[in-house]
């Protein structure tokens, strides 16, 4: 594959995983059943301040980014896309799928979600141009503290499913569900959307192994 090809590739798996990552939170959140843990928090905030979840997920990604500066983390092309990628495509899905109300409507929507949380996992870590500001946030802490990702990600996300649900966010079969596979499709997914090395050289945006944030606590 050309240098150009190959850039192009990756720039099309981060944006479409990107994408995709928000269309399926939008599947968990009309299912009804349970959301992933940041988004328990997000819709937590949105139902407290009137924002959207979409715009309530921008601001704290940002908020979150701007606490890599004392962790001394560097983002990347993919985690400022992260912030407003999604939240943008988080907005625009729930506009357009309508509510679910029974089981067998609900249901799909939550296994949907799951599944396709897990392509777009695999897509645009893949492409490799970043971590998003929360995984970043959880390997930074790693370096500073010395303390295993999987207790600092514990630990962080407990807390923001705490948070987001005293807030009102919606905690469920589907948080739960989201928790015991995203790790195993996540792996699947990274397998399977595995950029190839550019020919006659690379086009370096961002480095790092940020797949270690997400499937490797």
């Amino acid at each position: 594959m050309s240098t150009q090809g190959h850039l192009a590739r990756r720039l099309f798996q981060l944006y479409a995983g990107l994408t995709l990552y928000g269309v399926s939170s939008a599947l968990l959140v009309k299912s009804g059943l349970g959301l992933e843990p940041w988004n328990v928090l997000h819709q937590g905030l949105a139902e407290r301040t009137g924002l959207s979840i979409g715009v309530v997920l921008i601001i704290v990604g940002a908020a979150v980014l701007l606490l890599w500066i004392p962790l001394r983390q560097r983002p990347g092309l993919g985690t400022v896309s992260n912030i407003f990628v999604i939240g943008v495509a988080l907005d625009a899905t729930l506009a357009l799928v309508p509510e679910a109300r029974t089981l067998p409507v609900q249901v799909p929507l939550m296994v949907s979600g799951v599944v396709l949380n897990g392509v777009a996992t695999g897509l645009y870590i893949a492409a490799r141009f970043g971590p998003g500001p929360r995984d970043g946030l959880m390997t930074g802490l790693h370096q500073r503290t010395g303390r295993s990702i999987r207790l600092i990600r514990t630990c962080v996300e407990v807390a923001v499913v705490a948070t987001g649900f005293a807030l009102g966010g919606t905690v469920g079969l589907g948080t739960l569900l989201y928790a015991v596979s995203i790790g195993p499709l996540a792996q699947v997914f990274l397998r399977v959307f595995a950029v190839p090395p550019a020919s006659g050289g690379s086009t370096v945006v961002a480095t790092g192994q940020p797949r270690r944030a997400i499937l490797r606590p």
